[in-house]
């Protein structure tokens, strides 16, 4: 009895696997964000929401806008948070960012405006982009949206990465925090993020020691805006910042979107896509900025085909 009692412990989780296994037919992975961002919180709490969808599994993990594109279109993850711009240039395979086209990528839902913020101490004698080219910085992770934005507004002041370094600056891929803590010790000159707005990183860099956002000439913000539609411009003002005092700093921005890989069922997108807008007082509840996301905007710059399980719901909800 005792040997049976033991085998029967032993092969417990095995069965209790093999249940879990057979309740979900699919298993859908979240790609969303960094810690101290919106996107990782938020991804949680939809993984929370989709569990209860029958017949899935669902789990969320960190990401970048880049990786996670090319996570989606590889089948390491169903589902990616990322950018309009990302998302297009990822399909395409534009480069510098992407070495090969992503055609497996479909447009799941467009949710809320970022923005490029790049921030300076307050004392600080650099006045704008161009300044930037022998400094120390942090332009955010590799794999990151911001990073790769913050390298095409570089090119357009006339100058690259590898500039920044042989003129004996220095560049910290770190995130959000490790830029925070960097600042404050004084060992960067710059911090770039391409996030929502305000942003709690530059909302306690703002109270101490103190910043200033650099501005986006017009001119560059037209020019990126015409070679990559999944741009727009966005204008920071004291309603984020206060300390921005009734200036309005231009800078670029782009729209936070979700991607899925073109190969998920279609009545599986569907009900994924039902829960993400029944649930939208839920995610709400997470994060301030999800009180901007609207069903209507749905499919607002959507640069990619729309998966034909999300489309299915937005033609029943009248959304264009």
């Amino acid at each position: 009895m005792k040997k049976f009692i033991q085998a029967l412990m032993l092969s417990a989780p095995l069965v209790l696997a093999g249940n879990v296994a057979a309740q979900a037919d699919e298993f859908i992975r979240i790609a969303s964000g960094p810690s101290g961002g919106s996107w990782y919180p938020l991804g949680a709490k939809m993984a929370e929401i989709f569990s209860n969808i029958e017949g899935i599994a669902v789990s969320n993990g960190p990401g970048g806008g880049v990786g996670n594109v090319l996570d989606v279109n590889n089948k390491e993850a169903e589902i990616g948070w990322t950018y309009g711009h990302t998302a297009y240039d990822g399909l395409k395979g534009n480069a510098p960012v992407f070495k090969a086209a992503n055609p497996n990528i479909r447009h799941l839902a467009t949710l809320y405006p970022a923005a490029i913020q790049t921030a300076v101490p307050k004392d600080s004698s650099i006045q704008g982009y161009g300044d930037l080219k022998d400094k120390n910085l942090s332009p955010g992770k590799l794999t990151w949206s911001g990073y790769a934005a913050a390298q095409l507004i570089f090119s357009k002041y006339g100058y690259t990465v590898d500039d920044v370094k042989n003129a004996g600056g220095t560049v910290h891929h770190v995130g959000y925090s490790d830029s925070v803590s960097l600042m404050k010790d004084g060992h960067i000159d710059a911090y770039t993020a391409l996030t929502s707005f305000p942003q709690a990183t530059f909302l306690d860099l703002e109270f101490s020691p103190g910043i200033r956002f650099l501005p986006v000439d017009q001119a560059v913000l037209d020019d990126i805006r015409k070679e990559n539609p999944g741009y727009i411009q966005v204008n920071l003002t004291n309603e984020q910042y206060k300390s921005l005092e009734g200036n309005s700093v231009p800078t670029l921005g782009a729209v936070t979107i979700m991607v899925v890989n073109a190969d998920v069922p279609d009545d599986v997108v569907y009900e994924i896509t039902k829960a993400l807008w029944d649930h939208h007082a839920d995610l709400a509840q997470v994060k301030d900025v999800w009180n901007t996301v609207k069903l209507e905007n749905a499919l607002l710059g959507a640069a990619l085909d729309v998966h034909p399980g999300a489309k299915r719901y937005y033609d029943e909800k009248g959304v264009k």
